[in-house]
């Protein structure tokens, strides 16, 4: 079903279906087999971001003068999709391609495009954004961390928490205030290279409910010193304003995975349910099944039509925040709602790793809470009415 909706896109071209292809191997190759293995670990392998750099799959719409592939967001999609079917939640990879490397090409300086987005590109460096809090989730306009002028540098102090890339990230966007008196105006967002600094410091790689092989982490920054030519953007105080810009696409990426991963829950049960007897026939001969399988592939498919139309938006600029709160929003409900029907028709089964369903169904809870909860994604559509 993917390839098909993949071949119905208006965007898709011939270099973008080669890119599927190798996008599909690599996560086969050496994603799938190591999902077990890295959700006991509770990190990918270091050496998976320069494996992936080599094949041009990391930041592949990035421009190819900062060493990027030079395609648009439909690359970007792709690649999560891909892992998706590979059944990895672990890797932080949409965060590095789709969100660190797009703030730098978007408000950074040339010098600063030229220094970082080749070493993501490579995997010699991976990203991470550090925005929450232990206080402050989706309200960014009251965070606490600084970033205070000292002449020619900024003075990092502060503490965040649910990082995604947190243990491995060599390079971190900051969201401080240079301005602490003030709200949204005071916001900045500034860049710690991690080998560079004193005062940097990684704290626990988070246990979680789900999501058991990504690394989420603390950071800490005390009395950290970066250039003031660190900084994002023409001047102090824009932070928030690129925070929100940067939302449409952050957020349609969240639904990107939910779509891939419901498709997935709904294959792997379909198959399930063939194979697997009760009372002398197969499951999927009771009807209860085959209504309950109906409706969820057809609000699968109701899903994927969305997200792809969100998709064409977003390539032609025309994605706007509301649509991006809804689609994120509405399918992330959907692969909840999907992943517990899909693990109850797998029995007891479904209730045990071995069985990728229980990964599905775990690994799905938090799609609802991070991007901005579902909660605040309806406030911010219903101020819209």
């Amino acid at each position: 079903m993917l390839n098909a909706a993949l071949a119905e896109g208006r965007y898709v071209t011939d270099e973008l279906k080669m890119f599927h292809d190798t996008a599909r191997r690599f996560m086969q190759a050496e994603v799938a087999p190591n999902v077990v293995r890295w959700d006991e670990q509770g990190h990918v392998d270091r050496n998976l971001w320069n494996k992936a750099g080599e094949l041009g799959l990391l930041c592949p719409s990035i421009p190819v003068e900062y060493g990027g592939g030079g395609g648009d967001v439909a690359f970007e999609k792709v690649l999560i999709e891909e892992q998706g079917r590979a059944g990895c939640s672990a890797w932080g990879l949409s965060l590095h391609n789709g969100i660190v490397a797009h703030y730098i090409l978007a408000y950074g300086t040339e010098e600063q495009k030229q220094a970082w987005l080749p070493k993501l590109a490579s995997g010699e460096i991976v990203g991470a954004i550090a925005m929450t809090e232990p206080g402050t989730g989706s309200d960014l306009q009251s965070v606490r961390t600084t970033a205070i002028a000292d002449g020619d540098d900024y003075v990092v102090n502060g503490q965040k928490v649910f990082i995604t890339n947190g243990q491995q990230a060599g390079l971190v966007i900051v969201v401080a205030k240079t301005d602490p008196n003030e709200k949204a105006k005071g916001i900045s967002l500034v860049v710690v290279e991690t080998d560079k600094v004193e005062g940097f410091r990684r704290g626990r790689n988070l246990e979680k409910v789900g999501m058991h092989g990504q690394d989420t982490s603390e950071l800490f920054f005390e009395n950290v010193r970066i250039p003031k030519a660190n900084l994002l953007g023409k001047g102090e105080g824009m932070g928030f304003v690129q925070l929100m810009e940067q939302l449409p696409q952050e957020r349609l990426i969240v639904a990107w995975a939910a779509v891939a991963a419901m498709e997935l829950a709904l294959d792997l049960t379909t198959q399930y349910v063939k194979d697997r007897k009760a009372f002398g026939k197969r499951v999927i001969d009771f009807q209860n099944t085959r209504f309950q399988l109906a409706q969820a592939r057809t609000e699968a498919t109701l899903a994927r039509v969305f997200v792809e139309r969100c998709t064409e938006m977003l390539i032609e600029k025309k994605l706007d925040v509301v649509t991006a709160a809804m689609a994120k929003y509405w399918t992330t409900d959907k692969q909840f709602e999907i992943a517990d029907l899909c693990l109850q028709l797998h029995g007891g089964y479904g209730y045990m790793d071995e069985y990728p369903i229980s990964r599905l169904w775990r690994d799905s809870r938090v799609q609802r809470i991070y991007g901005g909860t579902n909660e605040i994604m309806k406030e911010l559509i219903g101020r819209f009415l």
